[in-house]
């Protein structure tokens, strides 16, 4: 009896060039791109103009999610986002945090 080996062990999920958390943005927005055709067509929008639109929408969402992909990889726009919520300076008034603690 043989097995085989798993060569994709702690490697990040790919699809296509798009890396992690990138295919559930594109995911997620092609969802909303249905909804939002769903809602032209029952507005009453010509079903030409409601493609069209949706074709437009789509392809800057496909523009977008990818060169974020590649600008940012895997876990860069995490650590984009998180670098807003830290502090531009620290200050201390007194040195004995630096201390050693006998």
């Amino acid at each position: 009896m043989s097995y085989t080996i798993n060569k994709g062990i702690n490697r990040p999920i790919e699809f296509k060039g798009l890396k992690a958390q990138y295919i559930g943005y594109l995911g997620g927005g092609l969802v909303c791109l249905l909804v939002l055709f769903a809602i032209l067509y029952l507005i009453g929008l010509a079903v030409y103009a409601c493609i069209t639109i949706i074709t437009g929408l789509a392809s800057l969402l496909f523009y977008k999610v990818f060169g974020l992909s590649h600008k940012y990889g895997q876990h860069g726009l995490m650590k984009k986002n998180a670098k807003r919520y830290l502090p531009t300076y620290l200050k201390f008034k007194s040195r004995t945090l630096f201390y050693e603690k006998r």
